[in-house]
């Protein structure tokens, strides 16, 4: 199931890019948990339970807040039913202006073909600074 893992992780990044967020959603178990990095500025809310909450307190906040918000996936290590990606976010915060190009990781698990629960981290100053916080 490994392999499987990988390639389903590799095609919701892909979905994500093409701004293909049903696609995202349709991978995720009901009961999903998600959490933003701590002090990354959606963890307010952490953990999300739903893919309803993660839409609402994380996907509809970057499309709402950051112009041409990305995430561009370098790397996916495989480790059975758990998944790490690595990567960079890109995009510029609408109200300040201030761009970012931060590394990320994220850690998916997955059971039965869905992701149960993810988890984020990132260079959370970048972020602060670009929100002006």
């Amino acid at each position: 199931m490994s392999q499987e893992n990988v390639a389903l992780v590799k095609s919701l990044y892909e979905a994500f890019g093409r701004g293909d967020v049903p696609t995202v959603l349709a991978a995720m178990d009901p009961a999903i948990e998600w959490n933003e990095a701590e002090n990354f500025p959606y963890a307010d809310k952490n953990p999300y339970v739903g893919p309803t909450a993660i839409v609402e307190g994380v996907f509809a906040r970057l499309g709402g807040e950051w112009d041409g918000f990305s995430v561009a996936l370098e790397e996916l290590l495989d480790a059975g039913d758990t998944v790490v990606a690595t990567g960079r976010y890109g995009g510029a915060y609408k109200k300040t202006g201030i761009r970012i190009h931060s590394q990320f990781a994220h850690v998916w698990r997955l059971r039965g073909g869905k992701i149960v629960k993810f988890q984020q981290y990132t260079d959370t100053l970048q972020a602060a600074k670009a929100v002006g916080a």
